[in-house]
């Protein structure tokens, strides 16, 4: 089913839903990412890994991702928790730099779920929020993201929640995210979900919101999804590392475009760009023949 939205306008950048599927590239300012592709920042100096992540997000943005979301805290299962001070130290060098050395409309994401985090990222040049707790991690998130008058990226954590209906339940979490920020003052064109793939989700329970993502908008907001190189991924292919996903993230990320999602959120953006843009032909026909 194919809903549209009205564009999403803040600052200098204006999104027009509905034409295209944009791409997010994944900038992990940490040791510990999950994925194998953080910055090595626990042997480098503060320059030689900033020179790192503008280098990596330069190459996103030559491969055509529009937004580059930047965190500093993994969020595999097990992971260290992080200080508000010791994110900042890690996110702060990198978002001044990229704002510096990108171009302005290329879309800086500040990925935390901490509100003095996103705040000084925000101001250090970031220009959206995605929350992996969906504004619940901290009461103070919700009324920065109205204070900034900036998107926020509501992402579902089923972690610790009794689950009785996935669909169901991604749907209600989102729904309540969506009425905290609304009651923070967050306006309604600059709400969008992610149905949290992974994040307190099985392998099955995964598969189930993928084919089922269209039935998300029933929220009437845009749908980030984010499955690259996720775990389920490589229990599904028979116990493959994060290094040999490829090929299941690419065929999670051309049926989300076939269910009309409108970010996708990857690591791989040159092989990814290439799955969306075949993607988006046949499933929207936006395509220019050379």
């Amino acid at each position: 089913m194919s809903v549209s939205f009205p564009p999403t306008v803040w600052s200098d950048h204006h999104i027009e839903w509905g034409a295209q599927t944009y791409v997010m590239g994944i900038v992990n300012v940490t040791p510990d990412s999950f994925s194998g592709d953080g910055l090595a920042i626990d042997t480098l100096s503060e320059e030689a890994w900033v020179q790192q992540a503008v280098a990596q997000a330069r190459k996103f943005v030559d491969e055509g991702a529009a937004f580059i979301d930047v965190g500093g805290e993994s969020t595999r299962p097990g992971a260290a928790t992080v200080s508000a001070q010791e994110e900042q130290a890690r996110v702060i060098p990198v978002i001044k730099a990229l704002r510096e050395a990108l171009p302005a409309e290329v879309i800086i994401s500040i990925d935390t779920y901490k509100a003095e985090v996103a705040e000084q990222a925000l101001l250090a040049g970031a220009s959206i929020i995605n929350d992996i707790w969906a504004l619940r991690g901290d009461s103070e998130m919700a009324p920065v993201a109205a204070k900034y008058e900036v998107p926020v990226i509501l992402m579902a954590n089923m972690r610790g929640y009794q689950k009785r209906e996935i669909v169901s339940d991604v749907v209600r979490f989102l729904a309540g995210s969506i009425d905290m920020a609304l009651a923070a003052g967050v306006a309604w064109e600059r709400i969008i979900v992610d149905p949290g793939i992974g994040f307190g989700t099985t392998p099955e329970e995964s598969l189930t919101l993928l084919r089922r993502l269209g039935e998300l908008r029933v929220l009437g907001r845009p749908v980030l999804v984010g499955t690259s190189r996720k775990s389920s991924i490589g229990r599904i292919l028979g116990g493959l590392p994060a290094s040999e996903r490829l090929e299941g993230t690419a065929a999670t990320v051309a049926l989300s475009v076939a269910q009309r999602a409108d970010i996708v959120r990857v690591h791989d953006v040159h092989e990814m760009m290439r799955v969306v843009k075949m993607s988006d032909a046949i499933v929207r026909g936006t395509f220019a023949l050379s």
